[in-house]
């Protein structure tokens, strides 16, 4: 199962969503969370937990859910994976974190790079399609040159707008979020040199505190399932492949 970032909702996986159907056996599932795409009229909590819980809702009521889940997550998601294998261990047979971070493993300029500070604040005064161009820019290399992605990224936001207080939830959710504990999973941790948002010390933290693998993209943007699906979908498979 797939949980987006930040604002971002499930539509944002792009291509690499059926990619990584094409490479598995059992099928690809995705829910937004509170705030976000189909739930986009709903208030987003300001903690991780809660967050995590609006997913783990819609998961529960699939008919599709066989009682346990791989958890493929990105950033903010990444936070809701660990929460959730912390919290509910016997539905969560893996956790795949890309390009998270979490509280005390990593220091706060680490998790979201400081030279970015006044260009995501300067995101509040932009129009909303404005908003999508850069938040491509700041999370891709290559994905962001892409005019039809652009255009694509612009509709979603004028159909499921995200409001600003709920970015701010999101946010604040995201800056609470501290990893107590070690969950019991497998867990796998993917990376991107070219990530301008998060370092990548903050995934070699990660590994380390989770005795987990850990693969590094070299040239990708935060955004690796825009920049390289491919790559991401063949580390996943591989990754699962190991585990069945």
């Amino acid at each position: 199962m797939l949980i987006r970032g930040l604002t971002r909702e499930q539509r944002h996986w792009g291509r690499f969503n059926p990619m990584l159907a094409d490479r598995l056996a059992k099928p690809v599932l995705s829910f937004d969370f509170a705030g976000t795409g189909e739930l986009y009229q709903q208030r987003s909590p300001a903690t991780v937990n809660a967050l995590r819980q609006t997913v783990r809702n819609q998961l529960l009521a699939s008919p599709l859910f066989a009682g346990r889940v791989h958890l493929v997550a990105l950033s903010l998601g990444g936070m809701l994976a660990a929460d959730w294998a912390l919290a509910h261990p016997l539905e969560v047979a893996s956790i795949t974190l890309i390009n998270s971070s979490a509280r005390p493993l990593a220091p706060f300029y680490r998790r979201l790079h400081w030279q970015n500070y006044p260009a995501l604040a300067g995101l509040i005064w932009l129009s909303a399609s404005k908003r999508e161009q850069r938040i491509l820019q700041l999370t891709t290399t290559q994905a962001y040159q892409d005019p039809h992605l652009v255009r694509q990224w612009q509709a979603w936001q004028q159909q499921r707008p995200v409001s600003a207080m709920n970015a701010l939830r999101q946010l604040l959710a995201a800056s609470r979020f501290k990893l107590q504990t070690k969950p019991a999973c497998p867990a796998l941790i993917l990376s991107s040199l070219g990530d301008k948002l998060v370092s990548p010390q903050c995934s070699v933290a990660l590994a380390h505190y989770l005795q987990a693998t850990h693969c590094q993209h070299s040239w990708a943007g935060h955004d690796i399932a825009l920049d390289d699906p491919v790559w991401l979908a063949e580390q996943i498979a591989a990754f699962l492949g190991r585990l069945c």
